[in-house]
Parts: structure tokens; sequence; C-alpha cells
């Protein structure tokens, strides 16, 4: 397992989330990275401007980098603001970073970014390991869904005074 920190609602402040990983991917294991950013990517984030639906990690060389996360430039950033679309290090424990080159290497499964948000002053990405889903999975996990949405209901309705 990753490390798992204890975090309180209070002190963490999300800025986007992946909607579509729990939905196309099975949820293997976390870890909470933090990133390298320059400072009008750190404005444009204060102000809520991101997107990671589309992105995926990536190892190379040793080292985690987050891919296709969209950064969208500062307003008042003038000739120094950032691409948005620009490769961004993560970082991690160098045990960590080994136990993922192993899993994406030998076992093919995914690195997805799930939350981004600011915790105590710094922006932190939760990365997953991921193994993808198939069209049947996703089926079950909607009748599973269902199914317990109707037994909350039921119960709900026989408890009613």
């Amino acid at each position: 397992m990753g490390r798992k920190t204890p975090v309180s609602d209070a002190s963490r402040r999300v800025i986007a989330r992946n909607r579509r990983a729990t939905h196309d991917y099975h949820i293997l294991d976390t870890w909470e990275a933090g990133m390298v950013l320059t400072g009008t990517e750190v404005k444009a984030l204060r102000h809520g401007k991101a997107s990671i639906k589309e992105a995926f990690a990536r190892v190379r060389q040793g080292e985690v980098f987050l891919e296709s996360m969209t950064i969208t430039p500062y307003e008042h950033g003038n000739r120094y603001n950032h691409d948005p679309q620009r490769p961004r290090k993560l970082l991690l424990h160098r045990k960590e970073i080994a136990r993922m080159i192993g899993a994406v290497e030998r076992q093919g499964l995914t690195l997805i970014p799930l939350d981004l948000y600011f915790r105590d002053g710094h922006a932190k990405v939760t990365l997953a390991l991921g193994k993808g889903k198939k069209q049947y999975d996703r089926r079950q996990d909607l009748k599973r869904r269902d199914a317990e949405r109707e037994m909350s209901r039921a119960a709900s309705r026989k408890y009613r005074p």
C-alpha cells in the first residue's frame, strides 16, 4: 500500500477532481504527491483554473511526470505565463517511485490523478494505480449501485413515521 496520510477536510481545499477515474479504472493503490510548479501556475490554481480529466502520470528516467493536465494561464501573468499543457514533475519518495515502475512496466497498470488540492499551502495531487475496467465491469458497477440505492430507499420508506 502507498503512503496514507490522514488528511482532514479542513486543511484540504480541492481544486479539481477526476470523477471518471473510478468509473473507468479499478483503483488498486493511492499516493499523495507534491508538484513542481511555477509562480503563475500556483496563482492560477488558487483561482481554481485546472483540469485533470485527461491527465495521466508517466515514469521517465526514475522520475514521475504528470502529463496532459491543463492549468489555464494566469490572467495577470503577461509574458511570464506558463505553458498550459506542460509535463509537471511529481515529488515522491524513491521507494514509491520504484513500486510504481514495477506495477506500470510489469503488470501493465496506469497511473491516474484522482484529486488536485492545496494542503497547508502546498499543491498536492492524489495519484492512483489503476487497472482499466472492461465494459461488463462498468455495467456490474452500475447494477450494484442501483441495487444499493433501491435498498436504501426501501429502508428509508420502511422507517418513516
